[in-house]
């Protein structure tokens, strides 16, 4: 079965061909980066005008590269939700329409379900049942997996998520848009030890999180430091990035232990910070456990995720039918399984 995958759920469009016999055909993906710089962030209206420019144009290079048609496509996948509405509109509107306009299939594919279940498309494969740190600018959420569509939360952030507490710290430190990738490669030239920035909730013995007080802890010692050289700069970011990871690493090995598995998969943009893969990693060792990523490509919003998704949920594909021109801006993955999810356009 051959399935187009579409993503389109914030600033990057990604479209990806997945053959449930041959794997991965080809995939391909638009980030918006230098679009939304300017601003400092994501301006939704510019997102979705965006995606409109690039999807078609993106596909058509998958499936030429890929050589295969439009028309060997017998089910296509996209982004139902979570994220921005207008952005997911653009993808379910061309999902819905080559459906319709081919007699194909379409089903509606959760953001998260697509991370999460993103590493098994790396080899080594891990098997459930597996915890799953979710981790990105949107979300940072703490799962046990027992197969698709089997997913227990466990914890999660109370305020900011990992990547957003990223993005707003690297703004203090006067740094360019995406703030995260910029403060990881800052803070690999400074002192993680300089300052010694609170660990929020990392012995609070549940599973949560919280960062948004680590960010005011940031600005507060950026204030009292007044004109501050590079050198500072790097010691700061190297020491806030070390308050992130060691309450990711902890809250992960806190999963484990309470869950007793021996299985960690890490997906999410966040997952492609190579000082929280180093330390997940050698906790892994030292434990006797395993921890599994995506490729570093795929931690981003990619199609493949969701293509790869839509094979694993639907092996046998559905038939005919559509998934319905709906998006779901605020949808949890609890309630993925839903006929009526929360928040439909």
């Amino acid at each position: 079965m051959l399935i187009l995958g579409i993503e389109t759920s914030c600033d990057e469009t990604g479209v990806a061909l997945y053959d449930t016999r041959d794997g991965l055909l080809g995939d391909a993906l638009h980030s918006q980066v230098e679009l939304h710089a300017r601003y400092g962030g994501v301006v939704p209206e510019l997102a979705s005008r965006d995606h409109v420019r690039r999807l078609l144009p993106l596909a058509a290079g998958v499936l030429e590269r890929a050589a295969r048609r439009i028309e060997d496509v017998d089910l296509i996948a996209y982004t139902q939700g979570p994220g921005l509405g207008g952005a997911l509109l653009v993808g379910a509107a061309v999902a819905t329409g080559l459906g319709l306009a081919l007699g194909k299939p379409v089903v509606g594919i959760h953001h998260l379900e697509g991370h999460l279940l993103s590493p098994l498309l790396a080899e080594p494969r891990p098997e459930f049942p597996f915890i799953a740190l979710l981790v990105s600018g949107g979300h940072t959420q703490l799962m046990r997996v027992d197969g698709v569509g089997r997913y227990a939360l466990l914890g999660e952030t109370q305020d900011d998520a990992a990547g957003e507490a990223f993005d707003k710290t690297a703004s203090l430190l006067g740094l360019g848009y995406p703030g995260g990738p910029a403060l990881a490669g800052l803070a690999e030239r400074g002192d993680s030890h300089r300052f010694d920035f609170p660990r929020p909730m990392m012995a609070s013995g549940d599973l949560n999180f919280s960062f948004s007080g680590l960010k005011t802890s940031v600005l507060t010692r950026i204030r009292s430091l007044g004109a501050i050289d590079e050198a500072t700069r790097a010691d700061l970011a190297a020491s806030f990035q070390a308050a992130i990871v060691d309450v990711l690493v902890a809250k992960c090995e806190l999963a484990l232990e309470r869950e007793a598995l021996q299985r960690l998969v890490v997906a999410g943009g966040v997952g492609a910070n190579v000082e929280l893969r180093s330390r997940l990693v050698a906790h892994a060792a030292d434990r006797g456990s395993q921890v599994y990523f995506p490729p570093l490509r795929l931690c981003t919003d990619n199609g493949a995720m969701i293509a790869f998704a839509a094979a694993l949920k639907y092996p046998e594909g559905i038939g005919e039918g559509l998934a319905g021109f709906q998006v779901f801006p605020r949808w949890d993955l609890a309630e993925a399984a839903r006929a009526d999810p929360p928040g439909l356009l």
